[in-house]
């Protein structure tokens, strides 16, 4: 399953759920991230945070979602927004494509980044967290298996999940 999962500025929580997808979801996930206004460098917090758990962030980068959105881009099977309620942030809605359609879901988790430098660590921890969290929920479905819409109420629950 390819999934792409987005957010604003693809410096942290895009960032940390496509790592967490690739490295629970192994040969069964592929997972990309990416936002529609990127920051253009990868928070170094994250990059902190990744290396600290044996993640390999060597080419690691803000990207464009416009990456995604060609005729020679990857076909999605699944969209994840993470944007978060803090500070009316605005999440990203993936176009439905000539490709397909996606199934979409929103896994909202505020952004760490908006803490003070000082709480940055345990800020950055928590969004890791609680990102596992919905990643090891996502990873134990037998999603290749599932109907469409039972996957559905499936993404939904984990997104509505306090996890």
């Amino acid at each position: 399953m390819k999934i792409l999962v987005l957010c604003t500025g693809n410096s942290a929580r895009s960032i940390l759920l496509e790592n967490l997808l690739n490295r629970l979801g192994k040969s069964r996930v592929e997972a990309f991230s990416a936002g529609s206004h990127p920051t253009g460098v990868v928070h170094p917090q994250t990059l902190e945070l990744l290396r600290s758990k044996g993640y390999d962030v060597a080419g690691l980068r803000s990207k464009s979602w416009d990456e995604f959105s060609g005729e020679n881009a990857p076909v999605m099977d699944l969209v994840i927004t993470v944007c978060g309620s803090a500070a009316a942030e605005t999440c990203p809605i993936w176009p439905s494509t000539t490709q397909g359609f996606p199934l979409r879901a929103h896994w909202g988790i505020d952004d760490p980044a908006a803490a003070k430098s000082e709480d940055w660590p345990a800020a950055f921890s928590q969004a890791y967290t609680r990102l596992a969290g919905r990643a090891n929920a996502f990873i134990a479905l037998p999603f290749e298996d599932m109907a469409r819409a039972d996957l559905q109420a499936a993404l939904d629950d984990i997104g509505n999940s306090s996890a």
